[in-house]
């Protein structure tokens, strides 16, 4: 007799949408999946999967998954293993972890940024838990998405919480999205709700981005293309516009702001060093006119001049950032320049208005494993752990070092657990793939993971996991929305795959420290006591069971408030959490700090290495840059090639650029740099602005017997330079040519 059941689950990736997922089961077999409807969810908003979420089961239950421990017997990087027990994997993995803590210190260790698995419990983050309490390792901070527009925001505000309810969009007069695409990147289940539903009640919506992208044709927005890597210039030439029109709003300046105008710079700091004396060219004599930035962004100046005008006079006005932006080279400087722009225009602190920057909004406690301290004091950029592997015993503050003077040891053991970061992720993947094959630097790789990615090619020790239907966890919203979801269990493990934290309670037993690492409990018992201790604070919230069995719970009492608004109104009583309880538009921290390069304390445009003035566009006059396609969370999905139809990977190139090179639709072409080479279809397209080409981000490396990559992954042709203040990823700062291929 058959026995069928839906079991409710969500989405445990690191995908914004956190969509809710129905699986009808029958004697342990997926049939189908189905997914929120406006019907279910009543006056909430729909957690609706997208594409991506209908398909879940077609991409983590097919054939290619890994299904057995094994050990690496060919070259690091082959990809070539052989197979062995978990007990024998479990045994290697101690002697290592032993070996390499005892040879070269703990701080030799590190765990790799990893987010296959964004849930309560990730094996990068247990990982990390088990190595604190061996002695610890060496830990990073940033994230590959959000390290300088997070860091810039910090910056100005003293807080990265600068965002509130998405519903106050609607209040708004005017709503401008600088470099941001949730449509496609699937930020939350908000976002796009309510930008939809303030296009429908006619606020004008304006995109800044080098591509129409699909944001752009959904809400059939006014697209504004720029050239990469120049927006803080538009953003310059705006705040200009701004003043020359006498439309700032002094009095919020004032009042709120140190740094714009001469009259409000901090103690003993020259007058002329202010934003507003480079804005007019007192600093340097070039005033920052439409006119001067249209030869840097290629935005005609009178395209600028009538936003600034727009955006200054429709009070209330949101400028809200994505993250396209400040992934390039100085991406701190659009970061600081939107928030400028939210202040000189009093858009800060009142409803319909937005503080820009990062945006960040916790109405609720996210629920999270109780930490244990890491020993070890030091961390890196996460986006320098490259470097940490050849010369981290060289590192210093001056490379982002926190902690202390410099690290103590180079990487020599890495764990990267449900992560793609290793290679396909990362920058440079030919200079990252030979600082990883070079066995003698880093002297041990630990992975898991469900399919042979690029990155688990490059494992000593390759571990089988579990995807989301075969384990359970507790997953809530990236940034909007009321709810926490949770991920059930839907069949039994396949193969031999294990779930990261069983492991590692064997690890940790044979290194003498099971009972503090566990606690005594199993992965489903901690995700009762973290769910217990989250009801402390949020006491309108089910029991554990009721919980678990609907899958999702949307929270009701919401509490409606307004970024800043207090601070706004009266900063002498409610200081900004800044040093001087004011908004920093001029840094004295940045001004007292010597930089590896070039670093402002004021929000100004800065020429950007492979920018489209760099010297280096007469070798490669195209610039390039990425986006996040809709049938991929990341590098997630790209082995399931029922997608790929959806948005097949290709290069997108402006007509009059094809032109020149004679390239028609659809035409294999060679994309490269001197970092690397593509192979790769061609799309043309007016959705491209000319001078700018663009692949979506995290397809699958896959380099052919020449070392030119066929499955299009942009990171062969980014770099492993830093950006100089956040030390983040300018990974859409490159610059590349493409031919035909005959």
């Amino acid at each position: 007799m058959e026995h069928r059941q839906v079991i409710h689950t969500t989405g445990r990736n690191n995908c914004g949408g956190r969509c809710i997922i129905h699986a009808q089961v029958c004697d342990g077999r997926i049939e189908k999946i189905t997914t929120d409807t406006p019907q279910e969810a009543g006056k909430e908003i729909p957690l609706c999967a997208c594409v991506k979420g209908m398909n879940y089961h077609k991409t983590f239950l097919g054939e290619d998954r890994l299904r057995y421990p094994m050990k690496r017997v060919g070259k690091r990087g082959e990809g070539k293993f052989e197979r062995i027990s978990w007990e024998e994997a479990v045994d290697i993995i101690t002697k290592e972890w032993i070996r390499i803590r005892d040879t070269y210190g703990v701080g030799s260790r590190y765990v790799n940024y990893a987010t296959g698995i964004d849930g309560v419990l990730r094996g990068n983050n247990l990982a990390k838990r088990l190595l604190s309490l061996d002695g610890g390792y060496l830990d990073y901070y940033n994230s590959y998405s959000s390290a300088c527009i997070g860091a810039a925001t910090e910056l100005m505000y003293g807080t990265r919480n600068t965002g509130h309810d998405p519903k106050d969009w609607l209040q708004a007069k005017m709503i401008i999205l600088w470099a941001h695409n949730p449509a496609e990147t699937k930020f939350d289940s908000v976002t796009m709700y309510y930008l939809k539903a303030a296009k429908k009640k006619g606020i004008p919506i304006i995109v800044v981005d080098p591509r129409k992208n699909a944001t752009v044709v959904q809400l059939d927005a006014e697209w504004i293309p720029i050239r990469p890597a120049t927006d803080a210039a538009l953003m310059d030439a705006m705040a200009y516009t701004i003043v020359e029109q006498g439309l700032q709003d002094q009095a919020f300046l004032d009042r709120c702001c140190v740094g714009f105008d001469h009259a409000h710079m901090p103690e003993g700091i020259d007058p002329k060093e202010c934003y507003l004396a480079y804005l007019t060219g007192e600093q340097d004599g070039i005033p920052k006119t439409p006119e001067w930035a249209e030869n840097i962004t290629g935005v005609p100046a009178e395209t600028t001049r009538d936003l600034a005008i727009r955006f200054a006079k429709a009070k209330p006005a949101a400028l809200i950032q994505g993250y396209g932006a400040q992934r390039h080279s100085y991406g701190e400087q659009s970061a600081r320049g939107g928030i400028l722009l939210a202040c000189m225009t009093g858009n800060v602190g009142v409803s319909g208005g937005w503080a820009s920057g990062v945006a960040d909004y916790e109405r609720h406690a996210k629920p999270a494993m109780p930490l244990v301290k890491n020993p070890y004091p030091y961390k890196i950029p996460v986006f320098a752990w490259t470097e940490a592997v050849e010369r981290g015993s060289q590192m210093k503050e001056q490379d982002g070092v926190t902690g202390g003077a410099g690290l103590d040891a180079d990487i020599k053991m890495i764990i990267n657990l449900a992560g793609n970061c290793l290679i396909n992720q990362h920058g440079d993947i030919n200079r990252t793939a030979e600082i990883l094959k070079d066995t003698s630097k880093c002297e041990f790789i630990l992975c898991s993971d469900l399919f042979m990615t690029a990155s688990a090619k490059y494992a000593d020790i390759l571990l089988p996991g579990v995807s989301m239907f075969e384990s359970e966890n507790i997953t809530v919203p990236w940034k909007y929305g009321d709810f926490i979801g949770y991920n059930n269990q839907v069949i039994e493990p396949l193969y031999e795959g294990r779930f990261e934290y069983d492991w590692l309670v064997e690890v940790a037993d044979k290194l003498g420290l099971k009972q503090e690492f566990s606690l005594g409990r199993t992965a489903k018992e901690w995700l009762r006591a973290v769910y217990e201790e989250l009801r402390m604070k949020e006491p309108e919230l089910p029991d554990f069971d009721t919980f678990r069995q609907a899958g999702i719970y949307r929270y009701q009492n919401n509490k409606e408030e307004i970024a800043f608004e207090k601070e706004c109104q009266n900063p002498q009583k409610h200081p900004f959490p800044t040093e001087s309880g004011k908004i920093e538009i001029f840094s004295e921290k940045v001004y007292h700090t010597t930089y590896p390069d070039f670093f402002p304390a004021i929000p100004r445009y800065v020429e950007p290495v492979e920018g489209p003035q760099d010297k280096l566009a007469q070798k490669y006059p195209l610039q390039l840059i990425g986006w996040h396609t809709n049938r991929r969370c990341h590098s997630i999905h790209d082995n399931n090639l029922s997608m790929h139809k959806l948005d097949p990977q290709m290069l997108w190139m402006h007509p009059e650029d094809a032109k020149k090179r004679n390239l028609q639709e659809g035409e294999l072409v060679e994309v490269w740099n001197d970092r690397g080479k593509i192979r790769i279809p061609v799309k043309v397209s007016e959705q491209m602005m000319q001078g700018v080409v663009a692949l979506s981000q995290g397809a699958w490396y896959k380099p052919d017997k020449n070392g030119v990559d066929v499955g299009g992954s942009i990171n062969i042709l980014t770099s492993l330079n830093r950006t100089p203040y956040a030390k983040g990823n300018p990974q859409h700062t490159n610059l590349v040519e493409v031919k035909k291929l005959t």
